[in-house]
């Protein structure tokens, strides 16, 4: 690099042009700004100088001769005295980076001395090369989307169809035996855990165990080397194509609220050398001190209402969709998004934003409604069309299916959409986004085996991980050759998923529980990159029927417009109207007052769901019985027309299907204990 001209503060990053490549970076408060160049092969220095001009507070420079995959990074002088103290020894990330070299790793040997060869360095790109694919995205609607969660190494690490050198990447994910998996399922939405950049923790990485969720990022544009084998942003857009292409959408878990530098004394990386006073959220102590905000639990909190941090995750979202070519995103500890610049507002200027731009707004927005901040709670407070994870609805369902008291009345308002939180004529009856296991706890499987978390794997002695659980293991804690046990624990099974997908709202599945996937009780496995968290695609005969079992209750959904999209009269969200009636009856056939839903100890019920006649189909019809109870119940059927009866769809006393029997009822029902039913009425010809 024999000389640096000028060059443009605009865009920021590394653009590559044909003679070369323009560098820009904000770096407010900084004294000098220097661009650093690295070997591809040894990541030596080759050379290293100051940026030649600065506008406002983006400091620039043109160096001629540059080519696609010249690696680099910056090193800045700050004044004395400020928030954290910066030097020249620090290796800086620029947090445009479109690719990074390597997984960044801690060291804290390397980090101490110069951090060069700790710190991962950005390569150029030349974004031509990377151009949209010609594959249209899959048009999903809102009442058809089904969520499958999955972690790209978990999903494929132990698949026996994936290639060795494929298992645990982007390409592995994009293996035809493991779509073809997702496809026959029935889902429509594969949301991946984060696939950016990011870096395990100092203290887990000192235990030796390391992030492997990866909700700790380094850098928003740049996807996660680990996930790669030689080219992982053309990988991953290659994966998203593949996903495309078998009709499913992919959305991305995106970590908008903290980055790895945690608090005061964590690595500096990126944006603490660069604008720390901007990227990051700041209060003051009673004795003037100045300390980060910790509203992520992480050490630090960015400033989304800052102008540049609300401009580069802007930036960032529409790279990922033009680019990488994702349908949405979910949005980890959503709150954070909506602070300004403590306190939470649903019309924040980044919320807005998002809402207004022309390539997000069709997106699927997806929040996680919290974070540990003042007001963190803001279930139901994002605005349409956002969609929202409900606890509300995960706990419930739990506690109902356990067994617990008082739980009916609430399990029938999240049965039919949470209207309570997300209110008619405002809220789509889609934006509940219901889970019975999300990555953070018990698998599904687990929740029926373990009463309590058995976290000792984690090096924390039990302490991590959430203590509330609302499982149970139904008479032996963990794993059983109990023939009555297991019987008890497949039947639950069975009913929190046929529950989760009858629910009005967009079902969210965790990966892997239709394959009956278990951690061993560990409710927290953040820290295992081992067959804790790994898909195990080994099957027997019990966990063959449990799969065609959730593939056939997807199946149904999919095949009713009243069982996923309830269009009632008194909703003024949409014009259109689907549904004719909706009655509550008890088991005796008697319709259930207010007092019955009140009443402590009442763990049955029927709900009858009648449509409208549609064109030349006939009106749908449904009558859906659930027994959380430990005794069989006599339920009385609607009364019907005589000329037809009840068949039966679903019973979730059986532990196969093949096992369950081709009958029509027109009366009388026998439900079993702990069961839920599903009949559609059929009217006789002639």
């Amino acid at each position: 690099m024999n000389h640096i001209e000028a060059g443009s503060s605009s865009p920021l990053g590394a653009t590559l042009v044909e003679d070369g490549s323009n560098f820009a970076v904000y770096a407010p408060g900084a004294k000098a700004v220097y661009l650093c160049l690295f070997n591809s092969d040894t990541e030596q220095t080759t050379h290293e100088q100051m940026l030649p001009e600065k506008t406002g507070n983006v400091w620039h420079g043109f160096v001629p001769g540059i080519k696609a995959g010249q690696l680099y990074g910056y090193r800045v002088e700050r004044s004395k005295g400020e928030l954290e103290t910066v030097t020249r020894d620090r290796l800086l990330i620029d947090p445009y980076a479109k690719k990074l070299n390597r997984p960044i790793k801690w060291n804290r040997r390397q980090y101490e001395s110069d951090s060069q060869f700790m710190v991962p360095k950005g390569l150029v790109i030349d974004e031509d090369a990377y151009a949209s694919t010609s594959v249209s995205r899959p048009k999903v609607n809102k009442q058809e989307r089904i969520i499958y969660e999955a972690h790209i190494k978990g999903l494929t690490k132990l698949h026996p169809d994936v290639p060795l050198e494929h298992r645990g990447k982007f390409l592995g994910a994009a293996h035809p035996s493991v779509i073809g998996h997702i496809k026959a399922l029935g889902v429509t939405t594969v949301q991946f855990m984060p696939l950016c950049s990011f870096m395990p923790e100092p203290f887990i990485t000192d235990k030796g165990l390391t992030n492997y969720w990866g909700y700790n990022p380094v850098n928003f544009f740049a996807p996660e080397p680990r996930y790669g084998v030689r080219d992982a942003l053309a990988e991953l857009k290659e994966m998203v194509a593949s996903y495309h292409e078998a009709g499913i959408e992919v959305i991305v878990d995106v970590v908008f609220n903290h980055t790895a530098e945690a608090g005061f004394g964590g690595p500096i990386l990126s944006y603490k050398g660069l604008c720390p006073y901007e990227a990051y959220l700041l209060e003051q102590s009673d004795t003037g001190e100045v300390f980060y905000s910790n509203h992520s639990g992480c050490g630090n909190t960015i400033n989304t209402a800052q102008p540049f941090m609300m401009g580069l995750i802007l930036d960032a979202m529409r790279h990922w969709v033009t680019t990488i070519g994702v349908d949405g995103f979910r949005f980890d500890l959503a709150v954070s998004l909506g602070r300004e610049p403590q306190q939470y507002n649903s019309q924040s200027g980044l919320l807005r934003a998002i809402s207004a731009d022309p390539v997000l707004r069709d997106k699927v927005l997806l929040a996680e409604p919290w974070d540990i901040g003042p007001d963190g709670y803001q279930v139901g407070n994002f605005e349409s069309p956002w969609l929202e994870v409900n606890d509300k609805y995960r706990d419930t369902i739990r506690a109902f299916w356990r067994g617990d008291d008082g739980c009916t009345p609430d399990f029938a308002t999240r049965l039919m959409g949470s209207r309570d939180i997300f209110h008619k004529g405002q809220r789509h009856i889609s934006t509940s986004v219901n889970n019975i296991s999300y990555h953070d706890g018990f698998t599904l499987h687990d929740m029926v085996t373990y009463a309590e978390r058995h976290n000792l794997d984690n090096l924390e002695d039990n302490r991590d991980g959430h203590g509330h659980n609302l499982s149970a293991n139904y008479g032996v804690e963990g794993e059983t050759k109990d023939k009555a046990i297991l019987a008890i624990r497949e039947r639950q099974k069975r009913n929190l998923f046929a529950t989760l997908i009858f629910s009005q709202g967009t079902p969210h599945i965790l990966g892997g529980d239709e394959l009956s996937r278990t951690q061993n009780g560990n409710n927290n496995a953040y820290c295992q990159d081992n067959p804790i968290s790994w898909f195990n695609w080994e099957m027997n005969k019990s966990k063959q029927d449990f799969l065609q079992f959730c593939q056939y209750v997807i199946s149904l959904r999919q095949s009713s417009a009243l069982l996923s999209e309830l269009k009632l009269q008194d909703d003024a969200f949409t014009l259109s109207r689907n549904v004719k009636a909706i009655n509550w009856f008890k088991p005796d056939g008697s319709d259930k007052a207010s007092e019955d839903w009140n009443a402590h100890h009442n763990k049955a019920f029927g709900v009858e769901i009648m449509g409208y006649r549609s064109g030349n189909k006939k009106p749908e019809h449904w009558f859906l019985c659930v027994n959380a109870s430990e005794n069989d119940m006599r339920f009385h059927l609607p009364t019907a027309k005589r000329k037809g009866g009840w068949t039966l769809q679903l019973d979730t006393r059986y532990a196969s299907l093949n096992e369950q029997p081709c009958i029509c009822i027109q009366k009388v029902f026998l439900q079993a204990s702990r069961s839920l039913t599903l009949f559609s009425f059929s009217e006789l010809e002639g």
